[in-house]
């Protein structure tokens, strides 16, 4: 048969007692704990927060500058390029000019080295025609001279066939009239025709050959003058001056497009309040949990 013992009652109600103020303690520390942790979790976004926005201002202060400093690299560039490119064309200007004036200099040279050469050419021509001229004449006069010796050695010979054809027409008349004496006289009549007639023949013959001689000397001259004539240099010409040097078209320069700051997206913000929510339910729940009604202090 089952006994109450008044004892183990108390010991009984004392765990309970014990229990339900451990489980209050648990509840409050909880609830503080859940309170805290909000506040901390705010904190820590809070300081997310603020780190982002530092990060993200440098960036946007770093792309900043770079462009300004590709701006700035851009147009040093661009005034460099302009610079040279008309130092260029300058330099390219008086280089050419100085070629065209070397050019036309050259060119005035080489013409009047080419006159000089021509008017050496044509007084060299004059003198072997002159030449050719004097020679010819000579040869003409020794050709005269030698058909005036014909001329002279034959009326010489001439004279003496008359001379002796009178000489035997004498001695023929000093012969006794008769036969013997027309005979004598016509022998000596046929002697000097036929003399004479040798003469004629030589003296023609003489004259022609002269006449052939001299046709030779003057087409020695005309084949010597033509000879001269064809080695004697060609007229120069001037040639037509050198154009001048023209400046070509200038360059058209197109400024470079300005550079802008790149894009940096903003940094997203993470909540404060969400984690303070989040420890107040927390620590809502804890003190939820605990019997505000159980006392404290269990002792008698």
């Amino acid at each position: 048969m089952f006994e109450f013992n008044p004892k183990n009652n108390s010991l009984l109600d004392d765990q309970l007692a014990e229990s339900g103020l451990e489980m209050n303690i648990f509840g409050i520390i909880a609830g503080v704990a859940g309170i805290a942790s909000g506040i901390i979790g705010s904190q820590q976004a809070s300081q997310q927060n603020s780190q982002a926005q530092s990060n993200y201002d440098a960036q946007k202060r770093a792309a900043e500058e770079a462009a300004r400093n590709t701006n700035e690299y851009n147009k040093k560039v661009f005034a460099a390029d302009k610079a040279n490119y008309y130092a260029q064309r300058e330099y390219e200007w008086d280089t050419a000019v100085k070629q065209w004036q070397y050019n036309s200099e050259i060119q005035d040279y080489s013409y009047l080295q080419t006159a000089r050469q021509y008017l050496s050419s044509v007084e060299n021509t004059q003198q072997q025609l002159t030449y050719n001229s004097v020679a010819a004449r000579e040869a003409q006069e020794q050709e005269q001279a030698s058909l005036a010796e014909i001329l002279n050695s034959a009326a010489f010979q001439q004279e003496g066939m008359l001379i002796e054809s009178m000489q035997k027409e004498g001695r023929a008349a000093l012969l006794q009239a008769g036969g013997s004496r027309a005979k004598a006289l016509q022998s000596t009549i046929a002697e000097q025709g036929r003399n004479a007639a040798i003469l004629s023949a030589s003296l023609l013959s003489a004259g022609q050959q002269s006449q052939r001689n001299m046709r030779d000397i003057e087409m020695g001259r005309y084949a010597d003058d033509l000879k001269a004539r064809n080695a004697m240099m060609i007229k120069p010409e001037r040639l037509p001056n050198i154009p001048i040097p023209i400046t070509p078209p200038e360059r058209v320069f197109v400024e470079p497009m300005k550079a802008t700051a790149a894009y940096i997206p903003a940094p997203i913000q993470q909540s404060t309040f969400a984690p303070i929510v989040s420890g107040i339910a927390a620590g809502a729940s804890g003190f939820a949990k605990a019997d505000w009604k159980t006392p404290f202090d269990l002792t008698d």
